[in-house]
């Protein structure tokens, strides 16, 4: 048989460059896929951290809150002493979180100071059930004070950062927190029954430690080269809205605090068995979940501030129902609108403290948002709040503050309808 060579070697070569095209789409195609599924999940990771965060965070705080004033009772502390140290955390707040989001924002050293700030407060909280004296117990609680306060306005600046152009799902992962709360705290009443308060410290002192290692894969922002600086703290109170905007949330943070702390007395004013006032708070933590589940809609639709404002709205008059509310029945039906309060709120002023914080001051922004409502707000409405109940009843108490709140949110609609409208390419948003 006769053999073409030169036509069999050129049907050799031919394929071997088909070959290694073939070879080269598949390896790009392969690269492509691999590129498509890194990002795929890491946009998915980027929820999953921060939610984890939040649930780790709020099952530890879940895990001794409760316990701390039967700590305090057990050593033998007296009225004023326990006063003292479960009254310090807002007068704490009011320093210790400015400081330290400042300084992150200055050094852009955010994830330096966050893990500092949870490895001393996990080490503190281990070391409080070892504890019996009065002054060693009083030096600890400010320390944990201190360092735990921020924890909160750096971890959700990252958050709003890590979701990019998702930030209307911060509900979502801050129901991370409500589900971690909810959890531990039903597990963590049958552990200390079983075993002591000591173990409340250490599971806490436990979760802070895994809050630590996930908090590692947090994302901050920081400023380009070309980026303009946002100014000051000073830059930021001397701005009108900002400053309409800290007064919302220091009425909302007076109201979290007397409807936090005073809930329990004013129930038991209407006649509540202690069973019956667990029931209430297990109606309220529900309620929150589809809020902060579909709180992305709630932020499309109204917008932060419109969705803060509405927030404040249902905060008064659930206040106003408290106070003609004569049964414990109904004040359950009233807990159902607690997701529209305090979890709301607080996920309408992220938000707006995000879109509207100056280039490269976002975790003070968050900072700021808190103190007024865990700081100024709690310290406030617990003050008010304890002075009113004594003289005028949980009812009288109720009645007070919903008023209160109507003619704050008020005068500041009216103020802010007054004030000439801003430029959009000012740093500071409109609010809307």
């Amino acid at each position: 048989m006769i053999q073409n060579g030169p036509f069999c070697r050129a049907n050799s070569v031919l394929s071997r460059i088909g070959c290694t095209l073939v070879a080269q789409e598949s390896l790009y195609v392969g690269r492509t896929l691999q590129q498509i599924h890194r990002l795929i999940i890491g946009k998915k990771m980027r929820k999953i951290w921060p939610f984890a965060f939040n649930f780790l965070l709020f099952a530890g705080i879940a895990s001794v809150s409760p316990f701390l004033v039967l700590y305090y009772q057990g050593q033998g502390f007296t009225g004023p002493q326990i006063g003292l140290l479960t009254g310090i955390a807002p007068l704490i707040t009011l320093f210790s979180v400015p400081l330290w989001t400042g300084l992150a924002d200055a050094t852009r050293q955010h994830r330096l100071i966050m893990s500092l700030a949870i490895l001393v407060g996990a080490i503190t909280v281990f070391l409080f059930p070892l504890l019996n004296a009065f002054a060693p117990v009083l030096l600890m609680a400010i320390l944990l004070y201190t360092f735990l306060a921020p924890v909160t306005p750096f971890a959700d600046s990252a958050t709003m950062f890590m979701l990019a152009d998702e930030k209307e799902m911060y509900g979502r992962i801050r129901l991370g927190g409500t589900i971690g709360f909810g959890l531990a705290a039903s597990i963590s009443g049958v552990l200390v029954q079983n075993y002591g308060l000591k173990l409340a410290f250490w599971a806490c002192a436990a979760l802070m430690l895994l809050a630590f290692i996930v908090s590692q894969k947090f994302v901050y922002g920081q400023l380009k080269a070309d980026d303009p600086t946002g100014g000051s703290v000073r830059s930021l109170l001397a701005n009108p809205r900002w400053l309409l905007f800290l007064t919302v949330a220091l009425a909302g943070g007076s109201a979290l605090a007397v409807t936090s702390n005073y809930f329990f007395p004013y129930m038991k004013e209407l006649g509540a068995n202690e069973s019956t006032m667990g029931l209430a708070l297990t109606v309220g933590t529900i309620a929150e979940i589809p809020v902060l589940f579909f709180g992305n809609r709630l932020i499309k639709r109204l917008k932060p501030y419109g969705l803060l404002t509405l927030t404040m709205v249902v905060t008064a008059i659930r206040c106003l129902l408290f106070a003609a509310s004569r049964t414990p029945s109904l004040v359950l039906f009233i807990q159902l609108l607690n997701g529209l309060t305090s979890p709301a709120m607080w996920v309408a002023g992220v938000s707006y403290a995000d879109e509207n914080a100056p280039a490269g001051m976002s975790t003070t922004a968050q900072g700021l948002f808190g103190t007024m409502v865990l700081g100024f707000g709690n310290a406030v409405g617990g003050f008010i709040g304890g002075l009113l109940l004594e003289s005028m009843g949980g009812r009288g108490l109720y009645l007070v503050f919903g008023v209160v709140v109507l003619a704050i949110m008020a005068m500041v609609t009216l103020i802010q309808r007054r004030l000439p409208a801003e430029q959009k390419t000012s740093p500071d948003a409109v609010m809307h």
